[in-house]
């Protein structure tokens, strides 16, 4: 049954739609919609400021109950001493050069490892959440030694390495190549596959298909991966230095124990919360300029 409209009844509706294509590409309209944009970024703006703001409220207000605590006598500062006492002697060993030495000694360590680990993760990833046949042969292996203790892996890495600076770029590597390997398998199983159909149909080689299918299809997985892996090796670092090594971060905490200062301990402890905090804040600045389109979440 279909209903006749008479000229009458169907302009209304003309000049309504008219009117609205008008205010949408007219000058009005155009300023409309910059407004509107502006709107939105300083909506996004004020999320991210608020954001950080309570991030470091967080801290700071831990820190403060702390003092007071120690202040008031309720926690023994033989064992917790006063922030404040912290950071009188962090700034000490900042003027004196020695915090600096130990911490590059540590960034320095972390940065080989992590490369080291990242890259052949990546690669492997991708090679086995593309592959069935390469996921059936590998994953057991990666499942079977993911479960050791990394820190029980340090005595036979210093047997093979020696004491020098390979055996903590190793312990980082081994760190950081589970995560990966493990959260970039998952990234590219879960793509869906109609995408690899359409490219597959337009002809796309397989190292096309990695770049500009897997890949960014995986990246949120990949990003959470490289995250854990960062972590770990940071804990991996000083769990190795604090064995084999006359420097870095784990060495000053672990030789402030034999010298029973408490303080010092603390500092490297800060020092590392501090590290990894930063490189956190690293890692969501990469992951907007990577996916943007997940920073409305």
């Amino acid at each position: 049954m279909s209903v006749l409209t008479g000229p009458g009844e169907g302009e209304p509706m003309a000049r309504a739609k008219t009117a609205g294509d008008t205010a949408a590409t007219g000058p009005h309209g155009s300023t409309r919609r910059r407004e509107l944009s502006g709107s939105s970024t300083r909506s996004v703006w004020g999320r991210v400021t608020g954001d950080r703001v309570l991030a470091l409220m967080t801290p700071a207000l831990l820190l403060v109950v702390w003092e007071l605590l120690v202040r008031t006598g309720l926690v023994d500062s033989r064992f917790f001493p006063a922030p404040t006492t912290i950071f009188a002697s962090m700034w000490e060993m900042i003027l004196s050069g020695e915090l600096v030495t130990h911490l590059l000694a540590s960034l320095q360590r972390l940065f080989f490892g992590f490369w080291l680990g990242l890259v052949p993760a990546l690669a492997l990833g991708v090679a086995m959440g593309l592959s069935r046949s390469v996921r059936a042969a590998v994953m057991p292996l990666i499942s079977g030694t993911y479960p050791i203790p990394k820190s029980a892996l340090l005595p036979l890495i210093l047997l093979i390495f020696g004491l020098g600076e390979m055996s903590k770029v190793v312990m980082v590597a081994i760190g950081v190549f589970y995560p990966v390997v493990l959260n970039t398998v998952s990234g590219v199983v879960q793509v869906q596959p109609i995408y690899y159909d359409v490219a597959s149909n337009f002809g796309a080689r397989r190292w096309r298909v990695f770049r500009t299918v897997a890949l960014p299809g995986a990246m949120p997985s990949i990003l959470t991966g490289v995250e854990l892996g960062l972590g770990l090796g940071l804990i991996l670092i000083a769990i190795a230095e604090m064995v084999g090594a006359q420097s870095g971060i784990g060495y000053m905490i672990w030789n402030a124990w034999q010298l029973y200062s408490v303080e010092t301990m603390y500092v490297g402890l800060l020092t590392i919360a501090v590290i990894g905090y930063l490189l956190s804040l690293l890692l969501k600045e990469v992951s907007r300029l990577l996916m943007p389109w997940s920073q409305s979440r």
